[in-house]
């Protein structure tokens, strides 16, 4: 019976260990650059009022995003399984405090992200094809309506989880040409940027650099009057730039396709948001030689991306950068949808997800994890509620990378033997920088910014009922 029992795990499918570091590293690069760096710069320059404090919000962003990378390297040496986040979580705490990240991964970060990079595509190929514009009704069924942005979003995303249920090789092909494709477009827009940057802009725009300070819609200066206004504007001016900097941790729920896997991501998640912040800071210096100021902040639907292309290119910027825009968000919703699934799936596999989620198709890959996270994010895409989604995504996923960090210290005590391939790079100091700056953050957004905040943990709260519910009927 053993033998039988033993055959029988041989014949079905297993996870395939097909992405090397490069794959890797593309996965982490490819999932973080969307739509965001192009638009949310205009926000930034709104609560700072300065070219210095604009630039340092992306350099905070990057620093905090490096120094949790750096945190992970150690978990996903010491855990090198499918799931990542949701198997540290589980190691350093217990089985419920993993549940609440997965469901909340399910309920809103992965999906709102997939659904609003989704609908990102659409917004700027309607640029190229009015007729798919997001202001247009494709139908209405009384007060609900559908855009046309929002049926080819929704498209966009059946194809991609189609393809990525042919095996993580088809997925990772597509990731490898559209991450290449978008770095070196990015690249050479940056490039271009430089060499024709206007010099009378750029003096201007950097002669007072770091007076903090709020831009009001009609390009005018308002001086902040206290100390909490200073913080809720930095906060506030955060919160775009962690957006744009989020799902750098996907790489570590395909840690079960992944070759030398201990070595590997930990590597990646180190090149992967070394490069990207790289790139997020060079643009917006870039975007400050090109651009007033008060344009970068006042540019409308704070598309800062069209309008430095148009000073650059002219007429045609506006085709080129929603070209660049549309690979970029191609590209990131494919690392999105391949890596989410990888968590219902180790969810499953310890019986707290749908049971179908467990399987595996004859490609080797979790294709039931991958058509349930569609139609939630399908759902989530006619909502037409995927902007505020992104709003308190940010502050659920900080809050569940400072408990994550904090299982380093964790993990130190309860398995002090424990093989370590890697050791968090400046341990304790870096990762305790990060759960402070994480914590401040969080913090401040509470305070200042709730409405941020309260649904997103209600979201996530929603889950405990449901955990204790669902071991109910397992029992």
């Amino acid at each position: 019976m053993k033998i039988l029992k033993n055959e029988i795990q041989e014949k079905s499918p297993q996870l395939k260990r097909e992405l090397n570091l490069l794959d890797a590293t593309l996965l982490v690069v490819g999932s973080m650059i969307g739509s965001g760096i192009f638009i949310v710069s205009a926000d930034i320059a709104r609560n700072t009022g300065s070219v210095g404090w604009l630039v340092l919000v992306w350099i905070i962003g990057g620093f905090m995003t490096l120094t949790a990378a750096l945190s992970y390297g150690e978990l996903s040496g010491m855990f090198p399984k499918a799931g990542g986040q949701y198997v540290y979580l589980k190691e350093a705490y217990n089985p419920l405090t993993a549940f609440l990240y997965g469901w909340s991964l399910f309920a809103v970060i992965q999906t709102g992200t997939i659904a609003a990079v989704g609908v990102s595509f659409s917004k700027f190929l309607a640029y190229l094809i009015p007729e798919v514009s997001e202001d247009l009704v494709l139908f209405a069924i009384g007060n609900f309506k559908v855009s046309p942005a929002q049926t080819l979003a929704i498209g966009i995303i059946f194809l991609l989880t189609y393809i990525n249920t042919l095996g993580v090789k088809s997925g990772k092909w597509i990731q490898l040409i559209f991450t290449l494709t978008k770095i070196f477009s990015i690249a050479g827009l940056i490039v271009f940027g430089f060499i024709y940057f206007e010099a009378d802009v750029a003096k201007l725009n950097w002669e007072n650099a770091f007076n903090l300070q709020k831009i009001l819609p009609d390009g005018s200066f308002l001086n902040y009057e206290n100390l909490p206004a200073l913080g809720g504007a930095l906060a506030s001016a955060l919160v775009g730039a962690i957006m744009s900097y989020e799902a750098w941790n996907n790489v570590t729920f395909v840690a079960g396709e992944m070759n030398n896997p201990k070595r590997n991501i930990g590597l990646s998640l180190l090149l992967g948001t070394l490069l990207v912040t790289l790139i997020y800071v060079l643009l917006n210096l870039m975007f400050t030689f090109v651009l007033p100021l008060q344009e970068i902040a006042t540019t409308p639907k704070d598309r800062v991306g069209i309008a430095a292309s148009q000073v650059i290119f002219g007429a045609d910027g506006t085709v080129i950068i929603a070209i660049l825009i549309m690979v970029a968000t191609f590209g990131c919703n494919n690392g999105l949808i391949l890596a989410g699934a990888r968590v219902y799936y180790s969810m499953a596999k310890d019986g707290l997800f749908f049971k179908q989620t467990a399987k595996l198709n004859k490609n080797g890959v979790p294709a039931f994890a991958l058509w349930i996270q569609f139609i939630m994010a399908s759902i989530l895409c006619l909502s037409g509620k995927y902007g505020d989604l992104l709003d308190m995504i940010t502050f659920i996923a900080v809050l569940f990378y400072v408990l994550t960090i904090a299982g380093i210290y964790i993990l130190r005590v309860k398995r002090p033997s424990a093989e370590r391939p890697y050791k968090a790079i400046g341990y304790p100091v870096l990762p305790a920088v990060y759960i402070i700056l994480g914590l401040s953050f969080c913090i401040l957004l509470i305070i200042y910014k709730p409405y941020f905040t309260w649904p997103g943990l209600i979201i996530t709260l929603i889950g405990i009922p449901l955990y204790y519910l669902k071991n109910k009927v397992k029992a």
